[in-house]
């Protein structure tokens, strides 16, 4: 069975909505190596609707000169979760329909490793369900005070255990958890 493995940039409380506002405290390169560990074991990607809706246009006329991450993104397979039909606008998309916990099993079943970003609803509710293997948090120093939590309002507890931590230059701290 694959390894979901989720990557978030929120800040401290929690947000993680629209993160342009991550572009205050750059992009170290120690942070591009996590990443990239995270993604280099994944031949998947599974995405929400909506970020699947943003994550198109910004990836997929990139090339590996505009930036290292864009042959993992238009090259790799990439699910949507709530999309009613294949999406022709981002190659190597296919639609696997309203959120089923099933489906997102079979996919495990299929493939090694599975990468998602962003995709807070789908992720709410695979963590729910105990399907993400691994939760990678890079949390950074601000609270917002407004817009979209990872964990929001109503949402049953949910227990994790810390795998390892990294704390880069420009005041991002990693955590990755795992299940308790």
């Amino acid at each position: 069975m694959g390894n979901i493995a989720v990557h978030e940039f929120i800040a401290l409380d929690g947000v993680f909505e629209d993160p342009s506002w991550t572009f205050d405290y750059g992009f170290e390169e120690k942070m591009g190596e996590t990443l990239w560990a995270i993604t280099d074991r994944s031949d998947a990607i599974l995405l929400g609707r909506k970020t699947f809706e943003m994550f198109a246009p910004a990836w997929r006329d990139r090339t590996v000169e505009d930036d290292p991450g864009a042959p993992f993104f238009n090259e790799t397979q990439k699910y949507v979760v709530g999309a009613n039909e294949p999406s022709e606008e981002w190659k190597n998309s296919t639609s696997i329909g309203a959120y089923d916990p099933d489906a997102i099993r079979k996919l495990k079943d299929e493939n090694e490793g599975i990468y998602i970003s962003g995709s807070g609803q789908l992720v709410r509710g695979l963590l729910a369900e105990g399907l993400v293997d691994e939760l990678h948090l890079f949390v950074y120093p601000v609270a917002l005070g407004k817009g979209d939590k990872l964990f929001s309002e109503g949402v049953d507890a949910t227990k994790l255990a810390l795998q390892t931590t990294d704390v880069y230059d420009n005041g991002v701290v990693h955590l990755a958890y795992g299940p308790a």
